[in-house]
């Protein structure tokens, strides 16, 4: 049975009482969904059109077109030679249902990397940036990492393939190209899947030794770039700092498994 104090102070506050969470002090640590106050038993308005206003920017994320110009003009302002590459997937629609399209490269940009292999290859990174599942992301993120992380490269004395930019393309695609072109490491730059808060967030993957064989488990995976997680300019520091260790080591994914605190000397 119901005790009958209990149920005078839940009438005493009314069932339109409303007010933050006893903890909501916390919520200014995290940008996370916590501490969001209720009335009644149910979220309060503007949790509600704050979290639709989220779910509608997500959706946004994955289904903008990449302005790969934009990239292209970022890129080549810092002094970044680009090429521009397709994937299989002819279209943002036929590349969010075909993600195995995604995979491999279109049959013109296989024949272009053919052509131009004897200039490129045996060199010990290409990077791969693409739009992935956010085109934003990739917009906003990727020019600033590189930015941060190829300076750092160079002075380490690493041989950088141009930044290909290709469309539509998932995390395996640097597979296909890194065999083609015979690169130590690959590095593919993309757009994650937004959560509902980080529709702009940019994913790093690398891979050592690229090849058919090579599965999610060959690679190491830097992720959350973006303002609000690990800024850009921290981001290409942590990929070097892996890069360097994947190469002195000659592996990548789960058998890099020890910690990187600072660059090596070389980087300082």
């Amino acid at each position: 049975m119901a005790n009958p104090a209990d149920e005078s102070s839940l009438a005493a506050r009314g069932p339109s009482a409303a007010g933050p969470d006893h903890w909501s002090a916390l919520s200014r640590f995290t940008s996370a969904r916590i501490a969001l106050g209720r009335t009644g038993g149910s979220w309060r308005t503007q949790t509600m059109l704050d979290f639709r206003l989220a779910h509608a920017r997500a959706r946004d994320a994955v289904c903008k077109s990449f302005d790969a110009d934009s990239v292209e003009t970022q890129l080549r302002r810092a002094g970044c030679e680009t090429v521009r590459l397709a994937t299989a997937a002819e279209t943002q629609a036929v590349f969010l249902k075909r993600p195995d399209l995604g995979r491999t490269l279109s049959e013109g940009a296989r024949d272009y990397l053919e052509q131009h292999v004897a200039a490129w290859q045996g060199r010990d990174l290409a990077v791969i940036v693409s739009d992935g599942l956010s085109a934003q992301a990739a917009e906003k993120q990727a020019a600033p990492t590189l930015a941060s992380l190829l300076p750092t490269l160079a002075r380490a004395g690493w041989t950088i393939c141009p930044i290909f930019i290709i469309p539509f393309a998932r995390v395996k695609l640097q597979d296909e190209l890194g065999a083609l072109l015979q690169v130590r490491h690959t590095l593919a730059l993309l757009g994650e899947r937004p959560g509902l808060g980080s529709p702009d967030s940019l994913g790093a993957y690398l891979t050592y030794a690229p090849g058919a064989e090579k599965t999610d488990a060959d690679r190491n995976c830097v992720s959350n770039i973006r303002p609000l997680g690990l800024a850009p300019d921290e981001a290409g520091l942590k990929i070097a700092q892996l890069l360097v260790q994947s190469a002195a080591e000659r592996i990548s994914g789960i058998g890099l498994k020890k910690e990187v605190t600072s660059l090596p000397k070389r980087f300082e």
